[in-house]
């Protein structure tokens, strides 16, 4: 059986649906399954309801009432959802529905995230500050504004699921901080997103989150450091989640609707199906990059293509030439490809300028470590 705090974030966003369904505004909705949640896990410490669901949808539209400050909005409502009928089948449509307003364009990234994981994911506003390294207020403030912001926005209207996956994968990159587990946050909301919506993109999406979660318990040594893929130990991969990704990648491609997603999905299950990186298969790893530039000039996609251009055919720093040097991480691998020519005096000084420019302490640590490295080959010489 489901563990309780488990079973209250997969109801979550369903209870969430029931309530505007019902015809509560979006922000008190919210507000109210949040306080039902709380009293649930103190309510179910023992044994959960026979009902989960519905002592969910009772305890958090009790609340949605108290929470209204019109009575005659209160009736207003009550009567509304009593002289309509809802059958059960809204709820897959309302859930998704759920997912378009938190994710909607005119959210900011952070905000739409926020919200999602609020929302969505059942996560208190301390549990998401904490994720985020930042103070409870400062994100009780940045919720509420989201909910401000779409609280006229009506769900009547067809989403842009696009905006939804793009949500999700920002959560995903989010990794781990704190008491909750972003990545794995975020694949669970995809696997639902999955299970309601029929699209190849949202099963790349959640291909290319398996297999680059897959990686995970190989990306740090025991001391801490970072270690990049071509270091990293690869018995150390969970090969039951490649797996996963891999099967659901074979079937989204099979449909033969390639979409941005699937396609760096397929770079990462190449880079996983390679047992040493000396047998990775850099030409079929370029040709998806190039197969990526179909969707859009992304700068980030060109200098990842760059790294793969020089390891399959040592032309590397011509695909680099390519790419706007304020790129973030372009100096990072300007270093690389300069010390893959031989250009060991240079690599060091760039390895040293993309440690000072690196975003965060243990990119910073690594890259100064290479610097270091470097220079001692230098000395040795």
């Amino acid at each position: 059986m489901t563990e309780p705090a488990g079973l209250l974030r997969e109801l979550s966003p369903v209870v969430l649906s029931v309530l505007v369904r019902r015809g509560a505004d979006f922000a008190t909705a919210e507000d109210a399954v949040q306080e039902a949640l709380i009293k649930a896990l103190t309510a179910w410490a023992e044994q959960p309801p026979r009902s989960p669901k519905a002592w969910l949808v009772t305890t958090a539209w009790r609340a949605f009432l108290d929470l209204s400050r019109s009575e005659g909005a209160r009736r207003a409502r009550e009567e509304r959802y009593e002289a309509e009928g809802h059958a059960p089948a809204e709820e897959v449509d309302d859930t998704l529905r759920m997912y378009v307003l938190c994710a909607h364009p005119s959210l900011t990234p952070s905000s739409a995230v926020a919200l999602t994981l609020r929302a969505m994911g059942g996560l208190t506003t301390r549990q998401i500050a904490e994720a985020y390294l930042v103070p409870e207020a400062t994100m009780a403030q940045r919720i509420s504004r989201a909910k401000r912001t779409i609280s006229g926005v009506r769900l009547n209207q067809p989403g842009d699921l696009g905006t939804v996956l793009h949500t999700l994968y920002l959560v995903f990159n989010e990794g781990y901080s704190g008491e909750v587990d972003l990545a794995a946050e975020a694949i669970r909301l995809t696997r639902q997103l999955s299970s309601l919506v029929d699209q190849p993109e949202v099963r790349g999406l959640l291909a290319l989150m398996l297999l680059h979660h897959a990686r995970r318990p190989a990306r740090r040594g025991a001391d801490g450091r970072l270690i990049p893929l071509a270091d990293q130990n690869r018995d150390l991969w969970d090969r039951d989640l490649i797996a996963q990704g891999v099967n659901i990648l074979q079937a989204a491609l099979a449909r033969d609707r390639l979409g941005p997603y699937q396609a760096q999905a397929a770079i990462a299950a190449l880079h996983a199906d390679a047992p040493r990186v000396e047998e990775t298969d850099w030409l079929q790893i370029v040709e998806w990059y190039d197969e990526l530039a179909a969707f859009g000039d992304n700068p980030v996609f060109r200098l990842n293509r760059a790294v793969a251009v020089g390891q399959a055919d040592g032309a590397g720093l011509a695909a680099l030439a390519r790419v706007d040097p304020s790129t973030p991480r372009w100096t990072a691998v300007a270093a690389h490809l300069h010390e893959g020519n031989g250009e060991l005096r240079l690599a060091a000084e760039l390895y040293a300028r993309a440690a000072r420019e690196a975003p965060n302490l243990p990119e910073r640590e690594h890259l100064t470590r290479q610097a270091s490295r470097i220079n001692a080959l230098l000395r040795q010489g």
